[in-house]
Order: structure tokens, then C-alpha cells, then sequence
């Protein structure tokens, strides 16, 4: 099996990361609040500043490939007015490359930097229903917190919100 490597997007590389973001967004439009339509809408200067940075939080722009082909994606994201906190975004792992452990990879690097960075806690939202993203997030120790809500407006699905206390050494 080729090596899988997880590293953090660079600015310059925003074209590969909007590629990846809308290919998951078009493979799996019911795990993400936002939607490929919404997504494809926005300015090369919008996507160039989301993986700069450029606001006030702590960004972790992962990606994963295999011989140079981007096959997963995970966002890591601190708020400096609340450091304690850090959020997982959108977690994705291509079709032809699930089942091989990409996706507990890219999670395991967003703990670690969460750890890094002194969070107390990590939290995610996840589609409602038995999936493998559910069943990932539950072996690593995620919790539910709070009731369900929709995906987003008009949306047929429900997203529940899971909290991973974090530990520190």
C-alpha cells in the first residue's frame, strides 16, 4: 500500500485545497452545512483567504494524499476569544480511499494539535445516522453533547454536536 501522508495545506496551495473542498462537498452533500452550490459561489480571493488565515483564530488546514493525489481533508480551527475550544470541520475521506484509515489519521493529527495548542476539549458536528464517521468519532472517545439539530435550513438530516475532553500530559 502507497504511503498515506497528512500535512497542513500552505496558503499557495489554495487551488489544490478548493479542489478537495468541493469534490467532498459534491461526494458527500449531506455531511457538511454548507453546500457544493454555496461553496462554488465564492471569489478566488475568498478561498485564498480562508486557507491564509486571515482572521482572528488558529486554522489547521490538513490534507491527505497518497503519490501526490489529495484523497481527505480536516480543519482544525481554535477562536482566540475562546482558546479552551477547538472545533473539527470538514472531515472528509475520498471513496476510493476509505476503510484504510485516512480518516482516523487526520483526526489524530487535529487532537495532537489541539493538545499542542492547550484546548481543553474538541468539538464537531456529525450527520445523524450510523456511519462511519460516527463510528470513528465514538471509538475515539466523542461524546454527544446537546439535542440534534438540522444539517441547515431545508435540510431532511440532523447534525449532532460531540465533544472529545482533551488530555494533557
Amino acid at each position: 500500500m502507497p504511503e498515506i501522508i497528512i500535512r497542513t495545506f500552505a496558503p499557495q496551495e489554495w487551488k489544490n485545497y478548493k479542489d478537495l473542498r468541493l469534490r467532498a462537498l459534491a461526494d458527500s452533500p449531506d455531511a457538511f452545512g454548507s453546500t457544493l452550490a454555496e461553496e462554488e459561489k465564492r471569489s478566488d480571493s475568498a478561498w485564498k483567504s480562508r486557507l491564509a488565515g486571515d482572521d482572528s483564530a488558529l486554522n489547521y488546514p490538513l490534507g491527505a494524499e497518497v503519490d501526490g493525489e489529495q484523497i481527505g481533508l480536516a480543519w482544525g480551527r481554535i477562536k482566540e476569544s475562546d482558546p479552551d475550544l477547538a472545533n473539527l470541520y470538514q472531515m472528509w475521506v475520498a471513496p476510493s480511499h476509505r476503510g484504510l484509515g485516512v480518516g482516523e489519521m487526520l483526526l489524530k493529527r487535529v487532537i495532537a494539535w489541539a493538545v499542542e495548542k492547550d484546548a481543553l476539549v474538541l468539538e464537531l458536528g456529525v450527520t445523524v445516522r450510523d456511519s462511519s464517521a460516527m463510528g470513528l468519532y465514538t471509538r475515539l472517545g466523542f461524546e454527544p453533547v446537546g439535542e440534534t439539530e438540522p444539517l441547515r435550513p431545508g435540510s431532511a438530516f440532523f447534525c449532532q454536536s460531540m465533544r472529545l475532553k482533551l488530555q494533557h500530559k
